[in-house]
């Protein structure tokens, strides 16, 4: 059969994504890209070191960023996108753009970190307090922390599981709950931290249960990817990503002054949180709901039991590490 006439595979734009050795959500990167845009991933070298601030610095070390940009530069992405949190927040502000820096400099080409583009997703919705929900320990949590207060934006809450492995496979019921512990005080949003844990699904959810913008690891880094050159992010009913979203039912309609153009706008701080007491919210619908959890209300029991040892105690409020009351 003569399929000539097809013409060939359509012209493809191209985002480079250097990923860490452990990362296993390519899926869920995918999911935010339009059909005319394809992802190129590689990763960093395996490191046997758990999750922790030791493997954020290794995997975000110069030198392994260059090789790994310059095996990138062989198929010509567009731009280069570095998806890992912990290892784009681990050396602060300065640490950021410092490798933005080395990674532009070794593809030539525009590069970005998660970290970085959480600033700017934050900037785009005007959002200066916020919670944060993170899968870490307490010690790359609080890195976390303290890099956000560098740029100015006050954490308001959070809540953390104590994890140092396995991340991907904690399910959609341990994000939310953690996201309802977090969300304290007028946060104008929420963040979900880590690059490996899955939020795709969730964020409408928590959306309109919260009624506040709600950004993950890997929507912001997509967002900011597609945004550097000139494509948009495909994400229904994510109010950072869609119109619809600001204005609907998750009561975010003084939001729509925040749609506009591609190119990033710089928005004065405004509550996005009505203080008033709000009318009750139906449960979670039970398709994102993940296992059941233990009768302490442990999240650590609805993991996958591969987790062992390397599951923690959470989701930890507080500098104290207690567990927080049962919900």
């Amino acid at each position: 059969m003569d399929v000539s006439f097809l013409g060939g595979p359509q012209p493809q734009r191209g985002v480079g994504v250097v990923a860490p050795f452990d990362f296993a959500l390519d899926r869920e990167l995918w999911r935010w890209v339009p059909d005319q845009v394809s992802l190129h991933l590689t990763r960093t070298p395996f490191v046997p070191v758990e999750v922790s601030l030791d493997l954020a610095r290794l995997v975000s070390e110069h030198e392994t960023l260059h090789e790994a940009v310059r095996a990138l530069c062989a198929i010509a992405p567009e731009v280069v996108a570095y998806a890992c949190t912990s290892g784009s927040f681990v050396g602060g502000v300065a640490g950021e753009r410092a490798m933005c820096a080395a990674m532009t400099q070794a593809g030539e080409m525009p590069s970005l970190t998660t970290s970085g583009a959480l600033l700017g997703a934050l900037r785009e919705i005007g959002a200066r307090r916020i919670a944060v929900v993170t899968p870490y320990t307490k010690s790359v949590t609080d890195s976390l922390e303290e890099y956000l207060g560098e740029a100015g934006i006050t954490v308001t809450g959070r809540a953390y599981l104590g994890l140092t492995r396995h991340i991907w496979k904690v399910p959609y019921r341990d994000v939310v709950d953690m996201a309802r512990q977090a969300v304290v005080g007028a946060a104008d949003a929420l963040f979900i931290s880590c690059t490996n844990l899955p939020t795709y699904d969730v964020i409408p959810q928590l959306e309109a249960e919260l009624r506040m913008p709600v950004l993950s690891a890997n929507q912001v880094t997509m967002w900011a990817a597609l945004r550097a050159i000139g494509e948009r992010a495909v994400g229904p009913y994510q109010a950072l990503l869609d119109p619809a979203a600001r204005r609907g039912p998750a009561g975010m309609a003084g939001m729509d002054h925040f749609v506009g153009p591609v190119e990033p706008v710089v928005i004065p701080s405004v509550p996005l949180v009505d203080p008033a007491p709000s009318l009750p919210l139906p449960e979670p619908e039970a398709a994102l709901a993940g296992p059941p959890q233990g009768p302490d209300g442990d999240p650590g029991e609805g993991l996958d039991p591969a987790f062992g040892s390397g599951t923690g105690d959470g989701p930890y409020l507080d500098e104290s590490g207690g567990a927080p009351p049962a919900m």
